[in-house]
Order: C-alpha cells, then sequence, then structure tokens
C-alpha cells in the first residue's frame, strides 16, 4: 500500500498557489463518486488534473444514495441486461479495490402473494442475474423455500410468503468510496480543493481553457488553466451547462431519495431485505452495525438543490412500507433517529416517471468543449469515468499530440486497502480488536475502524497513543479528527461527523457526546475566533436536528 499523501485544508493557502500558477491537462468540476472515478482515471494515465469542489468532497448526490455497490436487479425488469451486465461487472472490481470498504452483504428478496416477483420468474431472473454479473462460488443466487426464508428473516409475513430469493450484493460507505478514490489520485500528481465554487470559465479562441474559482472560505477568486474541462457536477450540471451557454438538448430530471434510520432494535432484521410495497416499487431494509436504515423513495424534485430535506409524508411512505411487510414491526415517526435525503441526476425522457427514467450515463460536449457528464449510478462510476477520459485522451492526442495510455484503474487499490480478500479484513478487524479491547473498546469499535479506514487505522491508532484524555473514546476520536484534518482536508465539524465517519448516520448519539472536544480540536487547528465556532456549533445542531426530528409538532 502507498503511503497516504498530506492533505489538508491547513495547506489550503499553498494549494490555492500552486493550482493558479500551474496549467493543466484536465480540470474535473465535482468531488462526488463520478468526479473523484475521473480524477484517479486521469492523473493515473499520466495527466496533470485539478479537480475542485463547491462543497466538501461527496457532500452532494455521494454521501446520500442507499450505499450499495448493487448489480441492479430491479434493471432486468426494464429489460436493461446492458446495465445489469456492467455493473454487475463492476461490484466485483471495486470489492477487489477495497474489500475493506465494499462489503459482501446477502440480500433476501422475499416471494409473498401478489408481489411484483414470482417464484419461477425470480429464479430465472436471479440466474440471468448471476450470469450477466459473472457471480461465482457461493455468491450464486440460491431459491428457498418458506421455510428457510423465514429462519433466515423470521419477521417476514408468515401468512402472505411462499419463499424468497437469496442473492449476493456489496455494502459500502459512499462518501468513504469517494474520499479514497480522490486520494489515490494524489498519489499519481492530481490536486484536490474542497469549497472551491466554479463560477465561470475562461476560455482561448472560442474554446473552454480552464476555470474561474470562488473560494469559498474567503471570497477570493483565482483561476485555474487547463486543456480541457469535465463538469461531474452531478445535479449541477445544467447549471454550469447554462454559465457555459451550452443548456441545449437533453437536460438533466432530478428526483429525490431518502432513507430513515432506526435503531437496530427497533427493527431488528437478521440481514439485507429487498422487498415489494403496495404501490408497486420495491424497498431495501439494511441492518448496519448499531442501526438499520430503509429506502427509498423516488419522486420528482426541483427544490434548492443545496438543502434537500425529507419530509413528514416521505417519512410516513417509507414505514407503512416497512410495516406492510413485516407485520410484527411497528415503526413510528418517534423512532427515527436520523435520515438521509439525495438527488440523483437522470437524463430526462419525455412521459417516463421518475421510476421509469434510465440509470445510464451520459455524456455532453458543447461547442465551446465542455464536456458535461451526468446519471449513471455510483455502482458504475470507474466505467463512467473511463468512457469520459478516453474521450480527452483522444482530444489530448488529436489537438496536442500527447498519447496517453489505457485505463488502468481496475488494478489501482483504493487508499487503505493493502487486503487482497473480505477474509483479510475480517483477520485484521480481530488483530485490531485484539490490541484495543484492553481500553475498553468493543468489537463494534475495531469493525467501525477497518470498514472506515481500512490500513489507515494503524495512524490513527498512533494518534491515539499520543492523546492523553482519561475517556478513552474522546482519545479515539481526537485522533480519527487529527487524521481527517492532516489527510482528509477536514475543515469544519460538519465534514467530519458526516462525510468522514458517517456518524451523523450509523451513530448519531457519538455526534452529541463528542461535539465539545471535535469543535475544540477544530477550533486549535484553524485557530477560528469565537464567532465562527459559534456558527459551527448552531449549523451542527441544526443538522442534528434536520436528520432526526420529524415530530408531528414541527409540522
Amino acid at each position: 500500500m502507498k503511503k497516504t499523501v498530506r492533505f489538508s485544508n491547513l495547506d489550503r493557502k499553498k494549494t490555492i498557489e500552486e493550482l493558479s500558477k500551474e496549467s493543466y491537462d484536465l480540470v474535473v468540476i465535482g468531488g462526488g463518486i463520478t468526479g473523484g472515478g475521473i480524477a484517479l482515471d486521469a492523473a493515473s494515465r499520466g495527466m496533470k488534473v485539478a479537480l475542485v469542489e463547491k462543497g466538501d468532497f461527496a457532500s452532494g448526490t455521494s454521501s446520500k444514495s442507499t450505499k450499495l455497490i448493487h448489480g441492479g436487479l430491479r434493471y432486468l425488469k426494464q429489460f436493461d441486461f446492458w446495465l445489469v451486465k456492467e455493473v454487475g461487472s463492476e461490484r466485483a472490481i471495486v470489492h477487489k479495490l477495497a474489500p475493506h470498504l465494499v462489503l459482501p452483504e446477502k440480500m433476501l428478496l422475499p416471494l409473498i402473494e401478489g408481489g411484483s416477483y414470482g417464484k419461477w420468474l425470480t429464479s430465472i431472473g436471479l440466474k440471468v442475474y448471476d450470469i450477466l454479473a459473472q457471480v461465482s462460488g457461493e455468491d450464486k443466487r440460491q431459491m428457498l423455500d418458506k421455510k428457510q426464508a423465514l429462519k433466515l428473516e423470521p419477521l417476514l409475513p408468515k401468512k402472505i410468503l411462499s419463499g424468497a430469493g437469496y442473492y449476493a450484493e456489496y455494502r459500502t460507505d459512499d462518501a468513504r468510496l469517494t474520499l479514497e478514490n480522490i486520494k489515490t489520485s494524489l498519489q499519481y500528481g492530481a490536486k484536490a480543493l474542497n469549497y472551491a465554487q466554479v463560477i465561470d470559465f475562461l476560455y482561448q479562441d472560442g474554446k473552454v481553457a480552464g476555470v474561474k474559482v470562488k473560494d469559498v472560505p474567503t471570497g477570493n477568486e483565482f483561476e485555474i488553466k487547463s486543456k480541457y474541462v469535465i463538469s461531474a457536477a452531478g445535479p449541477w450540471v445544467d447549471e454550469l451547462r447554462s454559465v457555459n451557454n451550452s443548456k441545449k438538448g437533453k437536460r438533466l430530471h432530478l428526483t429525490k431519495g431518502v432513507h430513515l434510520v432506526f435503531p437496530h432494535e427497533k427493527l431488528p432484521v437478521r440481514q439485507s431485505v429487498y422487498f415489494d410495497i403496495p404501490d408497486g416499487r420495491m424497498m431495501f431494509a439494511i441492518p448496519r452495525g448499531k442501526i438499520t436504515y430503509i429506502g427509498t423513495t423516488d419522486t420528482n424534485y426541483d427544490a434548492d438543490k443545496d438543502d434537500v430535506r425529507t419530509d413528514l409524508a416521505d417519512a410516513i411512505y417509507l414505514i407503512s412500507a416497512v410495516n406492510n411487510m413485516f407485520p410484527k414491526i411497528n415503526l413510528e415517526i418517534e423512532d427515527i433517529i436520523s435520515s438521509w435525503a439525495g438527488l440523483r441526476p437522470l437524463i430526462h425522457e419525455e412521459g417516463k416517471s421518475a421510476s421509469e427514467l434510465s440509470r445510464k450515463d451520459e455524456i455532453f460536449t458543447s461547442d465551446t468543449g465542455l464536456i458535461s457528464i451526468a446519471g449513471g449510478k455510483l455502482t458504475g462510476y470507474r466505467k463512467m469515468a473511463e468512457r469520459v477520459v478516453n474521450r480527452v485522451a483522444k482530444n489530448l492526442e488529436e489537438d496536442h499530440g500527447i498519447e496517453v495510455g489505457p485505463c488502468t484503474t481496475d488494478k489501482i487499490p483504493l487508499c487503505g486497502s493493502d487486503f487482497k480478500k473480505s477474509k483479510h479484513v475480517k483477520k485484521y478487524i480481530a488483530e485490531v480488536y485484539g490490541r484495543i479491547k484492553k481500553d475498553g473498546f468493543s468489537e463494534y469499535d475495531a469493525w467501525y475502524l477497518v470498514t472506515t479506514y481500512g490500513k489507515q487505522t494503524e495512524q490513527i491508532l498512533e494518534h491515539y497513543a499520543g492523546f492523553k484524555n482519561k475517556d478513552n473514546y474522546v482519545r479515539l476520536i481526537r485522533a480519527e479528527l487529527k487524521f481527517a484534518i492532516e489527510n482528509e482536508m477536514v475543515l469544519n465539524p460538519i465534514d467530519f461527523f458526516i462525510r468522514r465517519t458517517g456518524r451523523l448516520y450509523f451513530d448519531i448519539d457519538s455526534v452529541r457526546t463528542f461535539m465539545e472536544p471535535v469543535l475544540q480540536d477544530i477550533k486549535n487547528a484553524y485557530a477560528y475566533d469565537a464567532e465562527q465556532m459559534r456558527m459551527f456549533k448552531e449549523k451542527m445542531e441544526e443538522e442534528l436536528e434536520k436528520h432526526s426530528n420529524f415530530s408531528l409538532e414541527k409540522v
């Protein structure tokens, strides 16, 4: 494993100076999974790459998905075999690149009376899925009878259950996957900056030749010169096309997806379930550590893209669906401990509903040479990057006589990965637990560290040894924060609690417990003044409220 490259907002001034002075082959706009994948692909082929993101990395769509690297079983129903084949093959590759971050997750598909999937069709569908997705060994699908299905998941509805399909998926933390792609690109010389908003384009002879950027923390503006610009700005792609006067032809169609989080004891599913809901859609219930989360909705969205919220109607819809499928469960609004809501930047198709829209990605090139990419799925990020970088590589050769090699990202392990297989991850978790249990930590803590940071856990444990707090959990979170400030561009507590650690979603109580020591260390690191700290604290409390409080009194 290559050493982690220092990647810190403590060096922000110097980074901006370098970005302003140098000239790049490619500027990537957008620090989500697509932009991160593009930066790694282009930099690993030898291109000189700069990436800028207007908020924090992964703060748009790429921290708000269902957090599955899945093979798109539902696309079989739409006869989209190409998409199933591509994303199915990609699952295995991404798992190989970061087995600590992309974890095998068996999925149960209950067969119920009057449901979307009959036994015969499910059996054939899952078989086709296995073939297209090149599934092998024990991951191959199994068809279970009613008794076997209930043994695996006793909460299923006994009366209407006739059996289940049982097949393989992979679970991830989308924000961490994004960040590790960006960090890996730095090992190939890429530069990346968060809180850097593109406000205009630079032109030379009528062609895009760079970007004008606003440094969000200071309001200062600077320019980055480059031969090509790719906009991978997700839901904001059309805004940038408007700035470039090239919003013509196809446009984006945004849909909102909401997920709710419950304490595991309130929805104690033993394993992930993909199930029917009465309106004909399908839904996931996924256990993860201390919690179970459910999702998702798929509704048209045209409100503020920078403030996407879970509303009461979303919450009621999802809770009703769970209570309908699991008769022993009676979830209520008050049981929600956290949630997230994100946007899917799909390509608009006349006459199609939100759920019917294709998840395929598309590339648009304007007359001025701005390349935009939109659509697609988390699972297919690496192939999306390959396709769009191929286009830039061709242009580099034709316009500048610069030859670059083919894509090799299917062989580049992501930061934190030094594992060949899942069993090595399990072994490392056990080893880490053996080292930290004497300090009162649990197996969950070891699992959390390794599935968040992989082998970078070593650096965190080194920092941990250097802190002297009496409370070992405070020592550990300070060690995580120190690592995140030095190597992961954390600028404020929200970056840390949401995107770097996922705590706001998966361990919300720990956010409340450790808010003060985290705020204090951030204040010391950046020498923030009292007013800035007051704003950070207010914003953090607002996020806690927004994600977890859906009581009827608020409506």
